[in-house]
């Protein structure tokens, strides 16, 4: 990921046009006009040796012949030229440009595509290309329109970002009719350079966007994605319009996890992972953009409706029961307050109808009441025109209350012109205003959505206890055997054993290659028994008779073998029998069956699978799909996206299911993946869960050999176990280690040790206590960007204590990393920082950065005295308040 050299892209101070025409119709007599159009200020340089003049300016034969070095080139020639011309720019010191030519996928003379060449020519230069193949680039507050739309666009705070060409014309075109503008306007083309990570890494930290609109039709580098989304949402709406939403499930997949983990529901789970919000349409889009600028934090999803008529509030009513909403309980003493204040025929209950002729007076009453009841969380207003009250009137006495209200407010206004007016009086005055009851529960549910995603992201997992030692080394040794043998699929015991290596509960398995086999063990397992088909090839056992039950002698299992070998071969002649599995039979009548796996998507990696098992798993459709690593909180989510999860919960006489262990087996499942590279598929279908616990019945597990990409395969970077370090210190063992999410309660007590002095020299500021938000960003680090190693041991309560933390942020290019440490204030004095420092000075000069930069105040010596002595750079700031730290690593 990387941002270098984009400033010369989004913010040039010249730009030559190579290919500009005058002939009508043609690219670079467009993209010309344009630029002249748009009022850019820079220098335009016009470059075409069959002109001498163009609009009044001069044109250059060659890109040489420039009386100064553009800092952004726009290439509209044919394909053949770009690759010389990249060479020529870079060469020259240019060091962006926008390559809106096709047709780049053809061969060259070398062997080579010309987009190849073209990279190849901008890579010693670090040139940056937008494109090639894309409709171009806008800046309106710069003026500067580098494209070949049909129009420009009016300077916003709105980043608009396109793969598609077509869509960037009829987004213009459209959000121009609506009076919509734009920060940026981006068409990435086939993003051969630039592509969503560099882009999104750029706008999270532009101080002229507040939100960032994507229209995506696929991702190249999911990781990169993924670690740019996540920061970006983390700084400012981030909402996403992804196409190709009809599943795409792998025809061939060996599991039932295969087939049910389709692309979208997986671009689904990364979009909802990196705490950005899709809507499926483009006017859900900007619709959603300006509810959430408009929106106040939310803290729940109760809704209260308040009506002048009965049709509009069920409508709504049933809008927001149907998109998953609440309808708020209103409290006794508002609905004391409103029997006071309203007629007797209101609605005694939400949605509140405060009946047809209502005058401005109980508009007022009623939406003051509703803003004062706690038991809701936002309040939907509608108002249908009538002719006894003047619609007008009503917003302009209600847009003060509504605009001093603490609690969001959204408007409805049905009708047409008769409500025309109040309409406008909302907007204007920034509130989020609707023309149906349905559109306003949609932007409801909106701001609902994305609070839920970005409390995601600052949910802090509880510490990790009582989990199960994992016997990586022995699950290992399974995998390699079968590999080894050339078989793809493990044996039913084989996968068990596997999840039990990993702390999975499973039922004891014997496999027994004939019935005579079986039968001589079955007497080992004890009665009754279940007998199961093993074969790589049917992946529903049942399907063709492959199960057989309650089978209570050796001889019953004989012939259940011999039955089941008979139904396999008649149904699927082809099919290969590796035998047969043998379990006791298990009996938890108050047990729901889950499925839970895990699949390799083409794009994403590896996903886990979530969802209601059994025979049926297709045809119920019940399943979440997450992206690992999973920690506690994230498994949770995943769970409560399932219909399954209202069982779980407990029903009548049936006790909920012990969620610790369901949510333990999706993160050590999550884990599995992550450690063994070697596992394309796996499958537990049935997972037994009830009271007691979980347990698996049956696994199915494929395999291949991992070459070395596959060991950096998920979307994101797992924890780093690698870099954990025990040393002595003080005569006692020290655990040095990459910071969990599930240290979050340990450094709360941490930063409640430090004294007030040592805050502020971390902080700058005075800060009493950490907020959720601040413990979620020192917690749950992005590995592939960021690290953080804490100096951790178990204290005198039997609590993981955290003693010391240092953390160095890198830049998208990885050029600097900026650093902090902090130790505890009593251990001061006993050189942890210094152990600390040399730490992350390690691990950046391994990683390849720069340099590690810093502040410091002018009053931490300590802090001072160390980094001399490791060797940084210490020279006062510009302003002379804080120190500047520096130390060269290349």
């Amino acid at each position: 990921m990387s941002v270098r050299n984009l400033q010369h892209l989004f913010a040039p101070r010249s730009v030559a046009l190579i290919g500009a025409s005058d002939r009508p119709g043609s690219v670079g007599a467009t993209v010309l006009n344009n630029l002249l159009a748009g009022g850019f200020h820079g220098a335009i340089y016009p470059v075409n040796p069959r002109h001498t003049t163009l609009h009044g300016l001069t044109v250059h034969a060659r890109v040489a012949h420039l009386p100064e070095v553009p800092e952004l080139a726009v290439i509209c020639t044919p394909p053949a030229t770009v690759p010389g011309l990249i060479e020529e720019l870079g060469r020259a010191g240019t060091r962006a440009a926008i390559v809106l030519t096709a047709g780049l996928g053809a061969l060259d003379g070398a062997h080579r595509t010309l987009r190849q060449a073209m990279l190849e020519a901008a890579r010693p230069y670090t040139l940056r290309i937008l494109g090639p193949n894309c409709v171009g680039l806008l800046v309106p507050g710069l003026g500067l329109n580098a494209s070949f739309a049909p129009g420009g666009a009016a300077p916003g705070r709105i980043a608009f970002v396109s793969q598609s060409g077509a869509l960037v014309t009829a987004v213009l075109d459209w959000a121009g009719s609506r009076g919509i503008g734009f920060s940026h306007f981006i068409s990435l083309g086939d993003g051969s350079d630039v592509d969503f990570g560099d882009v999104l890494d750029y706008l999270a930290t532009d101080g002229g966007t507040d939100a960032i609109l994507l229209y995506m039709e696929d991702v190249h580098h999911a990781r990169k994605f993924m670690s740019a989304a996540r920061a970006a949402a983390r700084s400012k709406p981030t909402l996403i319009l992804k196409s190709g939403r009809m599943a795409e499930g792998a025809k061939a997949a060996a599991s039932h996890t295969g087939a049910l983990a389709g692309a979208d529901n997986v671009y689904d789970a990364a979009i909802r992972r990196a705490g950005m919000l899709r809507v499926l349409t483009t006017e859900d889009l900007f619709a959603a953009v300006e509810t959430l600028a408009r929106a106040r934090p939310l803290a729940g999803s109760r809704l209260a409706i308040m009506t002048n008529g009965g049709g509009p509030g069920v409508m709504a009513t049933d809008a927001l029961i149907e998109a998953g909403g609440k309808l708020a309980t209103l409290s006794p003493d508002t609905v004391a307050e409103l029997d006071a204040g309203l007629p007797p025929t209101w609605s005694h209950a939400n949605p509140v109808d405060i009946i047809g002729d209502a005058p401005p007076e109980r508009y007022k009453l009623a939406l003051q009441a509703l803003a004062r009841d706690p038991a809701n969380d936002a309040i939907l207003f509608i108002h249908a025109p009538t002719a006894i009250v003047d619609s007008a009137e009503i917003a302009r006495q209600l847009v003060p209350l509504v605009r001093d209200s603490s609690r969001n407010v959204l408007a409805c206004w049905v009708g047409g012109n008769a409500v025309a007016q109040a309409r406008r009086t909302f907007s204007d005055a920034g509130i989020p205003t609707f023309e149906t009851p349905e559109d306003a529960i949609n932007g409801f549910m909106q701001i609902v959505r994305y609070r839920r995603g970005q409390e995601l992201l600052m949910q802090v997992p509880p510490a990790l206890r009582g989990q199960a030692a994992v016997r990586r080394a022995d699950a290992q040794a399974i995998i390699r055997a079968a590999l080894a043998e050339g078989r793809a699929m493990l044996h039913a015991e084989e996968a068990s054993a596997v999840l039990a290596a990993y702390g999975v509960p499973v039922v004891p398995s014997r496999n027994a290659a004939t019935p005579q086999d079986a039968a001589r063990m079955a007497g080992e397992l004890g009665f009754p028994l279940v007998a199961k088909i093993m074969s790589p090839d049917i992946t529903h056992k049942s399907d063709v008779g492959g199960v057989m039950l309650d089978l209570d002698s050796a001889e019953a299992v004989h012939a259940a073998c011999t039955r089941m070998a008979q139904r396999a071969a008649e149904a699927r002649p082809g099919a290969r029998l590796d035998g047969f599995l043998l379990q006791p039979m298990v009996r938890r009548p108050q047990a729901d069956e889950l499925i839970v796996g895990a699949a390799t998507d083409p794009v994403f990696g590896p996903v886990i699978l979530f969802g209601q098992g059994g025979v049926a798993v297709e045809v119920m459709a019940d399943r979440a799909v997450g992206l690992p690593p999973l920690n506690a909180v994230l498994a949770a989510d995943m769970i409560g996206q399932t219909r399954v999860a209202r069982l779980l919960a407990g029903y009548r006489n049936r006790p909920p299911a012990n969620m610790g262990a369901i949510i333990s087996t999706l993160v050590q499942i999550s884990r599995l993946v992550a450690e063994l590279p070697e596992v394309q598929e796996l499958d537990i279908n049935p997972l037994l869960a009830d009271s007691d616990g979980v347990l698996a019945l049956d696994a199915r597990m494929r395999v291949a050999a991992a070459g070395a990409e596959d060991f950096d395969r998920l979307a994101i970077r797992p924890y780093p176990d690698e870099l954990e370090q025990v040393i002595d210190w003080d005569g006692a063992p020290l655990v040095l280690r990459p910071i969990r999410p599930e240290d979050g309660e340990a450094h709360v007590r941490f930063f409640a040790a430090l004294t007030e002095e040592d805050v502020r020299f971390r902080m700058f500021v005075r800060v009493r206590e950490l907020q959720p938000a601040q413990l979620a960003r020192f917690t749950q680090i992005d590995y592939d960007r960021e690290m953080a190693f804490i100096a951790t041991r178990i204290g005198a309560d039997g609590q993981a204590e955290t003693l010391g933390v240092v953390r160095a942020v890198a830049d998208p290019d990885n050029q600097e990393a900026e650093f902090a440490v902090t130790v505890r204030s009593e251990l001061k004095g006993h050189g942890l920082g210094r152990i600390l420092m040399e730490k992350i000075i390690a691990y950046c000069r391994a990683r390849g950065t720069g340099a590690i930069v810093g502040d410091a105040l002018p009053q931490n010596t300590r802090v001072l005295r160390l980094v001399r002595s490791l060797g940084f750079a210490v020279t006062p700031g510009p302003e002379g308040d804080t120190m500047k730290l520096r130390l060269p690593l290349r």
